[in-house]
């Protein structure tokens, strides 16, 4: 019985510990993607978050490949980070998880890019309790997309989570009312060794390790009121100036003979 019982634990332990690095390469894998999706979004030159409203923001909260459709009753689902602005800079990397649903004549899904910006203090606060409904504990809205946004918008008075897209190349505003997003405490322990609860995270009491580098890189470069940077432009080839036209010299007097005495 003993030998069957260590037999057991044998061949447990490995693959428990196989389980554990595989969570963990996963979060660090969610984690470089948000980061190239911010990039990626905010690069684009006519489309993407307005940069008045990236760098007015409380948190960006990033979920690469949301699952979104269904037949006949939709609904989404997908694993995502997030991070907060703090006297430090911007907060070690939180996960989350997000779910919907939604009834209505649909068929098909797809994977999506899903970003939500927080965009005041009360929706901060709704993140911080790692646990919220959007449309009902927080008011979202779908955000406006281009590079610019009216200052007298909707957003800026009411909204306090805008939610944007990306699917097959196309960014725009997405409307999520129903969903519900709940902190990812299986990632957070894959990610940090350790339970560490949402609220904490954000608030920046937890150092930052060196794989969330190009998540809050990232962040800082946009959120921090940095611009885009705009495409190269396309300088014309100078032309050619005209040749000169060659001036004609003008014809020598013929040499007079000298006489001799």
């Amino acid at each position: 019985m003993k030998r069957l019982l260590l037999l057991l634990l044998i061949a447990i332990v490995p693959s428990t510990t196989l389980v554990a690095a595989d969570g963990h390469e996963k979060t660090i894998d969610r984690v470089e993607s948000a980061g190239r999706i911010l990039n990626q979004i905010m690069a684009a030159p006519d489309s993407g978050i307005p940069d008045n409203i990236i760098s007015s923001s409380k948190c960006i909260a990033i979920v690469p490949s949301l699952l979104h459709g269904g037949f006949g009753f939709g609904g989404s689902y997908g694993k995502g980070v997030a991070s907060c602005r703090t006297e430090k800079g911007w907060s070690a990397p939180a996960f989350f998880t997000v779910r919907g649903g939604s009834f209505g004549l649909q068929i098909g899904g797809e994977a999506i890019d899903l970003v939500m910006v927080v965009m005041n203090d009360e929706g901060m606060k709704n993140l911080l309790s790692s646990k919220f409904e959007l449309g009902a504990s927080a008011s979202a809205a779908a955000g406006p997309v281009g590079r610019h946004a009216s200052g007298d918008t909707d957003w800026q008075m009411r909204a306090q989570i805008l939610t944007y897209s990306r699917a097959r190349g196309i960014f725009a505003g997405l409307n999520l009312k129903g969903s519900v997003v709940t902190q990812g405490k299986d990632d957070t322990r894959a990610f940090y060794g350790r339970m560490v609860p949402f609220k904490t995270i954000l608030n920046g009491n937890v150092a930052s390790p060196d794989t969330a580098k190009p998540f809050l890189t990232a962040l800082a470069k946009y959120g921090d009121g940095k611009p885009a940077p705009a495409p190269p432009a396309k300088t014309a080839a100078p032309e050619k100036a005209p040749a000169a036209a060659e001036t004609p010299t003008p014809a020598q007097p013929p040499a007079q003979a000298s006489g001799g005495d």
